[in-house]
């Protein structure tokens, strides 16, 4: 795993169909990408070996093909597609299709972190024990 921390932007307007933003960010843990289909355009037909899926449709609608059935996902929904299904990824709609695809191996480690009350704490307990801070006041633009 990569030390510090890394930033990029989602660029659905580039003209790719895919934005390699496990690269962009050094990630090594998961996979992650931008997918972006324009109408009409769908990609292969695969599974993995390993790696359990799961798409995050940010713009449009997609037509997500899982062994031969096809289910339709808007705006804001989520699915998952263990790694031994086949499965495609199709954009039936006159308008672009934008999601977020993440991509993992192994099991996860739940519930490792460590919050802090303050900057200036040395010492933090675990999140569930931490109180929430209190809100900011919103700025005005």
């Amino acid at each position: 795993m990569n030390d510090g921390f890394s930033f990029t932007r989602l660029d659905p307007r580039s003209g790719e169909r895919f934005q390699a933003l496990r690269r962009e960010l050094g990630v090594s843990s998961f996979g992650m990408n931008l997918i972006t289909l324009q109408p009409g355009q769908r990609g292969r037909i695969h599974s993995h070996a390993r790696q359990e899926e799961v798409f995050f449709v940010l713009e449009g609608e997609l037509a997500l093909g899982i062994d031969g059935e096809e289910h339709t996902l808007g705006a804001g929904e989520l699915a998952r597609v263990a790694p031994d299904l086949r499965r495609q990824l199709t954009n039936r709609r006159p308008q672009r299709l934008v999601l977020l695809a993440l991509g993992g191996d192994g099991e996860h480690t739940g519930r490792d972190g460590t919050a802090y009350a303050t900057w200036d704490a040395t010492e933090g307990t675990p999140p569930q024990e931490t109180p929430l801070p209190d809100d900011v006041a919103v700025e005005q633009s």
